[in-house]
């Protein structure tokens, strides 16, 4: 192998290491207690400005933490939304906004550390946004959502608007909780991501299906 291979090599695994050390720190104990100083001793880096020599800003960090995770989670969408085009079911779009997520986070074994990172996100209001610009990149998920909608044409757009607010707190606080209990050894009442799916599922479309008071 080139020397510059062999140094492209070690750039992707610090780049890599740093990046998981991110997602846990933050994860555990917030985006706004731990610096880029703090990341680079803990990923065992002896220049101290290893984050932001590799990724910049924190910003920058959350972004590239965000996009790792993105394109299995996408190629998973993709897979669940051909299996259900066409439908006129509330809960096979459920599925498909679930699904996803939870699929992945149950291939990262267990500890992990996304859903808690994400939930981190949700209750900033800056990061939050990185968050949201990161969802909309999905075509999958503009599809999904059309599905959802012409099942729901008869819900007027405001009652739309705030229940898919709340389908959206209760993935992203549902997901953590859930990843929290199993690092923890927590009793949970679903024992794998599989059946937290299911049961998700059915309160999400219990939800959108709920009658509007007048």
């Amino acid at each position: 192998m080139m020397a510059k291979d062999v140094r492209a090599v070690r750039v992707n695994a610090t780049r890599e290491l740093i990046l998981t050390t991110a997602e846990r720190m933050f994860a555990e104990r917030g985006v706004h207690e731990v610096s880029n100083r703090q990341i680079s001793e803990a990923a065992g880096q002896g220049n101290n400005t290893a984050v932001g020599y590799h990724f910049g800003t924190k910003t920058d960090l959350v972004r590239a933490i965000a996009q790792k995770h993105a394109g299995p989670i996408e190629e998973r969408r993709k897979e669940l939304v051909a299996e259900v085009e066409g439908s006129t079911e509330v809960r096979d779009w459920v599925t498909c906004l679930v699904r996803p997520a939870t699929d992945h986070m149950a291939g990262l074994g267990n500890p992990s550390w996304l859903a808690r990172f994400n939930a981190q996100l949700m209750n900033d209001p800056v990061l939050r946004e990185v968050q949201i610009e990161e969802s909309l990149t999905s075509p999958t998920l503009r599809q999904i959502l059309d599905g959802l909608n012409a099942c729901l044409a008869d819900l007027p757009i405001p009652v739309r608007m705030e229940r898919g607010d709340m389908a959206r707190h209760l993935i992203v606080q549902m997901c953590a909780e859930y990843e929290r209990a199993q690092a923890e050894g927590t009793p949970t009442a679903r024992a794998t991501w599989q059946e937290m799916a299911d049961g998700l599922i059915d309160g999400i479309v219990g939800l959108w299906t709920a009658p509007v008071t007048s």
